[in-house]
């Protein structure tokens, strides 16, 4: 499993000194390749009221969860999807990118991306998108 860290950054030493990478950075990263993935409407920050919230872009590490060690990191993402999409290959795809992208940005490992649909997005005429849960 994971080496957990107190200060909740991954440290790494070489001959000119020593590279930090914090967990909100995983986060960030994780979010923004979520959201490259057709399909995917937008993170979610959670459920208000039965209604799953829309996370901007400013806000998508919010709605992913990381757990960084030393050289592995495991990943949830709480996603809205778009509706009509296929469910199993939007989240499969979502898998790939985000670990693709983390191993490449940081050099982690990661051993696990974890999905939780959250909502469907409907597009309405002139208006923003509506999320619905169920």
């Amino acid at each position: 499993m994971l080496d957990k860290r107190e200060h909740m950054e991954r440290t790494e030493r070489n001959d000119v000194g020593s590279i930090r990478i914090a967990d909100e950075v995983v986060g960030i990263i994780a979010g923004l390749a979520a959201t490259e993935v057709p399909g995917v409407a937008g993170m979610s920050g959670g459920l208000v009221g039965g209604i799953a919230e829309m996370l901007g872009k400013k806000n998508l590490s919010k709605g992913v969860k990381v757990e960084v060690g030393e050289r592995e990191a495991a990943v949830d993402l709480y996603i809205i999807v778009e509706y009509g999409v296929r469910i199993p290959d939007v989240a499969l795809r979502v898998q790939e990118n985000v670990k693709r992208a983390i191993e490449s940005m940081t050099g982690l490992d990661v051993v696990e991306v974890n999905i939780h649909v959250q909502g469907v997005g409907f597009a309405q005429e002139g208006k923003d998108e509506e999320v619905r849960v169920r």
